[in-house]
């Protein structure tokens, strides 16, 4: 009966996160487009103007200036930690099984989003979405249902259905949800996260009949030889890769640098926008255009690709790292099939062989370009196979991701996620087990009822009492209980029965605080050889606790349990 329970519950449960959040990355999407509309930054609304060109010119300028203005007055004045949110906040509370932000913290960072895509900032949809997702299931996870893990399986639903919704791809949401935030496949994760991207993909494709993010037409691989180019160009896109992920972090430290208060950054970024997109209006906003254009033969020149890829990392980078809130994925498929179809235009007119064509290069650099950025080879590839449908065209994408992550993981890491996680002190690098156990506060297992002594306690007196207790160590504190040392048998013994406690105990070399964590606990007692190590309070020094070997030995066995509990659990 309790299976049944779950499966149940778990059932309605992924069908409601998937289909609010269905909803939610839907509108979230006919809002920016209805913003770039009113506020000239689409394609078609500055055609419709082009006969008032001073008009599209100031809104060039003004709409990604003013919005970063008003995006950085939101962050700063209604978000209590002065920042928009993104993926890598979902795979922390994932990780670390710690609480999402507030919802209504989320819901403004999720409009402050909004704008910055609709006023033409050079940020990403996908990432904006996910995060709407993972906060949609968050407040499923709130429910009081009785299932254990329940957060994370949430979580996982609400990324994989936006994910599925934006792309029109369930199987990629589903793989993504699992690859980028999950990071395991336990059936009693799995299952839900398929009926949430089911639910996703039936909304996006069936009820609303949303659009594919682009259709291509392409026959195949036709010479066997231009797997070698696939190959070389994966390992080209790493580098663009992380030329393109290394300045993101530049400007973020840039900006932490800054005199300039927060709210006023992201406004010289959409300044510096504006002034490029007087000369190339495709880097305002996601680039739907210029990213369908781009499999087109003679659509682009080649020093226009070659301009456009290196003003969309610049801008894009300036963006993200002064403030705009908004996610990589867009802006690196973008990059990725316009250096895709700079590399196949080369190749095709220098190389002493025939190719298949530019669409081919083009989904390669792409995904190529992608996969290394958010940490996901596998959900990139199956993206090409369901936007594509062309098996050819995934093989040579399969090619060209490997050798890019390849590269990518050795020069810079798994993905900038992990690498803004690191910044915030979360290592994904150490394991699931090694994030929550940096995140596990050692008071939660410290032991409060040990022996003390007061500082004016005679050794003659604390002999009786070490007869009667297990401990063979006294803790040390003054009138108001601070710590002042610790005292074994052995200085007990030694010394004269008229010495103090105070005068005869010795600091221990190892001291906690409420903040540390097990793993830090477990770093410290490596070398520690007393019996247990003071817990005291930061702020006034007292002693709380103390944290003899076992119980951090035991924290760390009940949440390695824990895991693979999580990672193996059924329906």
């Amino acid at each position: 009966m309790q299976a049944l329970y779950r499966i149940t519950v778990l059932a309605l449960l992924s069908i409601a996160i998937g289909t609010l959040a269905s909803l939610a990355a839907i509108g979230f999407v006919e809002l920016v487009a209805w913003l770039n509309d009113v506020l000239l930054v689409a394609p078609r609304a500055r055609i419709v103007w082009e006969t008032r060109p001073l008009l599209v010119m100031a809104a060039t300028i003004l709409a990604p200036t003013l919005g970063g203005l008003v995006v950085g007055l939101m962050l700063s004045r209604l978000i209590s930690q002065g920042r928009g949110f993104t993926p890598p906040d979902a795979i922390l509370a994932v990780q670390t099984r710690t609480p999402m932000p507030s919802f209504r913290d989320g819901m403004v960072s999720s409009l402050a989003a909004a704008l910055s895509l609709g006023a033409g900032a050079s940020v990403g949809q996908y990432g904006p979405m996910a995060y709407l997702g993972a906060q949609i299931g968050a407040l499923g996870a709130r429910l009081n249902l009785g299932i254990a893990h329940l957060q994370g399986v949430a979580i996982g639903c609400g990324v994989a259905a936006a994910i599925s919704t934006a792309f029109n791809a369930p199987i990629a949401g589903l793989v993504f949800a699992h690859e980028v935030i999950l990071r395991h496949y336990s059936l009693r994760a799995f299952a839900p996260t398929t009926v949430a991207a089911a639910t996703g993909y039936v909304f996006a494709n069936v009820v609303f009949e949303r659009e594919p993010l682009f259709t291509v037409a392409f026959e195949g691989v036709k010479h066997s030889y231009e797997f070698v180019f696939f190959a070389l160009e994966g390992i080209l896109c790493a580098f663009i890769a992380i030329a393109f992920m290394r300045l993101i972090l530049a400007c973020q430290n840039l900006s932490d640098r800054m005199s300039l208060p927060f709210a006023f950054r992201p406004m010289l970024a959409g300044l510096a926008v504006g002034l490029v997109a007087l000369e190339l209006p495709e880097v305002m906003g996601i680039g739907y255009e210029a990213l369908r254009f781009a499999t087109i033969e003679g659509a682009f020149a080649g020093y226009e690709l070659a301009l456009l890829v290196a003003a969309k990392i610049v801008l894009t980078a300036l963006c993200l790292g002064f403030g705009f809130p908004g996610g990589v994925f867009s802006p690196s498929l973008l990059i990725g099939i316009l250096f895709g179809a700079l590399f196949g235009m080369i190749v095709a007119q220098f190389a002493p062989f025939h190719t298949s064509g530019i669409v081919v290069y083009a989904i390669c650099g792409m995904m190529a370009v992608t996969s290394p950025v958010i940490g996901a080879p596998l959900t990139t590839i199956i993206v090409v196979f369901e936007l594509t449908r062309s098996y050819p065209l995934t093989i040579a994408a399969m090619v060209s991701v490997v050798f890019a992550n390849l590269v990518a993981f050795r020069l810079f890491g798994r993905s900038i996620f992990d690498v803004q996680l690191l910044k915030r002190g979360c290592d994904l690098a150490r394991g699931r087990d090694g994030a929550i156990l940096s995140h596990t506060c050692l008071t939660d297992y410290m032991v409060t009822d040990y022996p003390r002594c007061d500082r004016k306690d005679s050794l003659g007196s604390l002999r009786a009492r070490l007869r009667e207790q297990s401990w063979d160590t006294l803790f040390v504190t003054d009138a108001a209980g601070q710590y002042l040392g610790t005292i074994t048998a052995r200085h007990i013994l030694e010394q004269e029965s008229e010495c103090t406690a105070g005068e005869a105990c010795v600091r221990s070399p190892v001291i906690f605080d409420e903040t540390t964590s097990i793993r830090a606990a477990m770093d410290s007692l490596v070398d520690f050889l007393g019996e247990a190590a003071p817990v005291i309070s930061a702020q006034d020094g007292r002693l709380i606790g103390v944290a003899p070997e076992g119980v951090v030995i035991s924290a760390y066995l009940d949440i390695s349990r824990e895991l693979r509990r999580e990672e193996n659990e059924a329906a």
